[in-house]
């Protein structure tokens, strides 16, 4: 038997790793500096430093703030880079625009027919970010495949944040699952540790984030291109394929 083989269900991160970090997320972290800093050019540059993203090139820094940080995280880091606002005012701004955000998206792939093939193969599915649960929601209307979540957990959830292991737990909580018959996929190492800290059975690294092979080898069983090579990977529950 197959390591995969014993997997019935799936716990996938959302940005990185449903939808292409980098055409989704870099504008809205420009968006997001120039907000911080009520317009100011040079506070803003500041602040995506600050965040992990250079302000020219867009590129982020895996598991920097920008990365892998939930919405308070963000903030906080904000604040403490100079953003004249409370923590609490940017957390509010910041969900809203997570939330508006999800319009302007751009997915890996076809997620309502990779979902739904993955569905039919008997797999119980789960979305957990570090984004705000009504993004993940958002995002899952837009693209379809909202029918075939049982699980969805955001940053505000209720079920901690990442690396705890809080997420997963949930996600066995709502499917009945044991945490060595769940598969963690992520973009970066605060989506691994989660998996691990839970006992999942198998953590999976996708390379459509800010992560590379380099960042996320030691977290990670496999290490694929994109989430669409878990067809390969993922056959079907029970499944003792080769």
């Amino acid at each position: 038997m197959t390591k995969t083989a014993t997997i019935a269900g799936i716990l996938f991160d959302k940005d990185g790793t449903l939808l292409d970090y980098a055409r989704s997320w870099v504008p809205v972290n420009r968006e997001l500096a120039r907000i911080a800093a009520r317009g100011d050019e040079v506070l803003a540059r500041r602040l995506l430093v600050a965040g992990g993203m250079d302000p020219d090139s867009g590129y982020v820094t895996p598991d920097s703030l920008l990365a892998a940080g939930n919405t308070v995280e963000i903030a906080e880091g904000m604040v403490a880079a100079g953003a004249p606002f409370t923590v609490g005012e940017l957390s509010v701004i910041f969900d809203g625009l997570f939330a508006n955000s999800a319009a302007l998206a751009v997915a890996v792939t076809d997620l309502a027919v990779f979902f739904e093939t993955l569905g039919t193969r008997g797999y119980r599915l789960g979305v957990a970010s570090s984004d705000n649960e009504a993004s993940i929601r958002a995002t899952a209307d837009r693209f379809g495949f909202s029918g075939r979540l049982d699980y969805v957990a955001g940053y505000d959830s209720g079920f901690g944040t990442k690396p705890e292991p809080g997420m997963v737990l949930g996600f066995c909580a709502a499917t009945g699952l044991e945490p060595h018959q769940v598969a963690v996929v992520g973009d970066n190492n605060h989506d691994l540790h989660m998996g691990r800290n839970a006992g999942a059975g198998l953590t999976v690294a996708v390379l459509t984030g800010t992560g590379s092979r380099e960042t996320l080898a030691a977290a990670s069983d496999y290490c694929l291109n994109d989430i669409t090579e878990l067809m390969a990977l993922m056959p079907g529950v029970g499944s003792h394929g080769q």
